[in-house]
């Protein structure tokens, strides 16, 4: 069963949500968050990634950022920017982008349940990652920054999203990527308990986005549990901040690689090795699309198409039918040496609605030799990834529109 919790939910005042409400602290380097809080004071990103408030030399895992960060929250509090619910609700978040729309339920999702499997995972966490985020909700005693997760939809649940959120949204704003975001306050009783008795007949949710976040939440709540003599498992520190939303309403974009150099080769050489595993098209215009089984290549000014040959690759297998794992398994490592795509500084990952024009300039401006295009993953190969227990590939998954930080924060006290 999914077991999903109310709360008390940490919000800035409608008027102000706007101002406030940032992208999430992961998806921008520190230099493009300081230029987003220059002018304006009221910003989340001041809480969820503080460095923004010292010189670009600071380290981000000093004491003094996560204190920071501290002071900020408790400063946007004593301001009366953000304001703190009265009794415990659930909060319905919708986002649209190209006029399609996802709607989910922002709630506190279990620990133990996360622990145990039920909420399930599909890539592995960095520990430093790990410890980064458990101090920062340590220090705020919060936390700020939602988990992204998926459910598989359910009519029921449907129709009770559709019901709550047929009135005016209590928060409406478009920010200038053109998405809109909208929040319903669900406060009445009844409500709160259909919502509960609905999601207690999932058997799973998903990660879709903030498997550092869930893990971190798991980290506070095994060291506040060692300090509680009086533990219960009722603490609110058991649950973590989530958005959860349903696999059909999702939107997931291609997340490419550029890699610096072609190992030694020419870019002739390296096709003509990648021939024994790909049929290889040369294309005379830019590549704009492509499906499933279809890598584009960029180099030297020029656009091929790969195609894995069917006995290069086990199509039953979760994650090596994957394009990202074919590339890598059949081209990055064997021919250009990148064994791990995690740890090797060879290769970056370009993400985002741009991020063709980006990996294109980036290797035209000679600082990358060529771009490799992807296929974006299904929904559905991430949910039997997760499944059978495995691992997706490295940046693998980008979804859009994001999640906006400092919607709706957890407190960890009563």
């Amino acid at each position: 069963m999914a077991t999903i919790k109310p709360f008390r939910g940490l919000r800035p005042k409608p008027e102000l949500a706007k101002k406030v409400a940032s992208p999430p602290y992961d998806v921008l380097t520190s230099e493009e968050a300081r230029t987003l809080v220059k002018n304006n004071p009221h910003s989340f990103l001041r809480v969820n990634k503080p460095e923004v408030d010292f010189e670009p030399d600071i380290s981000i895992y000093s004491d003094e950022v996560y204190q920071r960060g501290k002071e900020n929250l408790n400063k946007l509090i004593e301001e009366n920017i953000l304001f703190r619910d009265e009794e415990p609700c659930f909060y319905l978040y919708r986002l649209i982008m190209n006029n399609k729309s996802q709607t989910g339920i922002v709630a506190l999702t279990s620990v133990e349940e996360y622990d145990k499997g039920i909420i399930k995972k599909h890539e592995h966490t960095r520990p430093e990652k790990v410890n980064d985020r458990a101090r920062h909700i340590l220090t705020l005693n919060a936390q700020v920054g939602p988990v992204f997760s998926i459910f598989k939809h359910q009519q029921e649940i449907k129709s009770l999203f559709d019901k709550l959120t047929s009135s005016t949204p209590d928060v409406d704003f478009t920010v200038e990527d053109g998405v809109r975001h909208e929040l319903w306050v669900i406060k009445d009783d009844i409500s709160k308990l259909e919502l509960q008795k609905a999601f207690v007949q999932l058997n799973e949710l998903y990660i879709a986005d903030g498997h550092h976040r869930s893990q971190a939440a798991s980290e506070v709540c095994r060291r506040l549990k060692e300090k509680n003599p009086h533990h219960t498992g009722k603490e609110i520190y058991n649950y973590f901040l989530n958005v959860i939303f349903p696999d059909n309403e999702l939107n997931i974009i291609p997340y490419n690689r550029v890699v610096k150099d072609l190992n030694g080769l020419s870019l002739q050489e390296m096709l003509e090795k990648a021939k024994k595993d790909f049929y290889i098209q040369r294309f005379p215009a830019r590549i704009t699309t492509i499906k499933n089984h279809q890598i584009g290549l960029y180099c030297d000014g020029q656009w091929h198409l790969l195609m894995p040959e069917d006995n290069t690759y086990d199509k039953n297998h979760p994650v090596n039918s994957i394009d990202s794992a074919i590339l890598t398994n059949n081209l990055l490592a064997p021919i250009l040496g990148i064994t791990d795509i995690r740890t090797d500084n060879r290769i970056d990952f370009v993400g985002g609605l741009d991020s063709i024009d980006k990996m294109i300039k980036m290797v035209d401006n000679h600082e990358y030799k060529v771009a490799f295009m992807l296929p974006a993953v299904t929904v559905e190969q991430l949910i039997k990834i997760a499944d059978a227990d495995e691992v997706m590939p490295p940046k693998s998954t980008w979804f859009e529109p994001k999640l906006r930080s400092g919607m709706v924060v957890n407190l960890l006290s009563e």
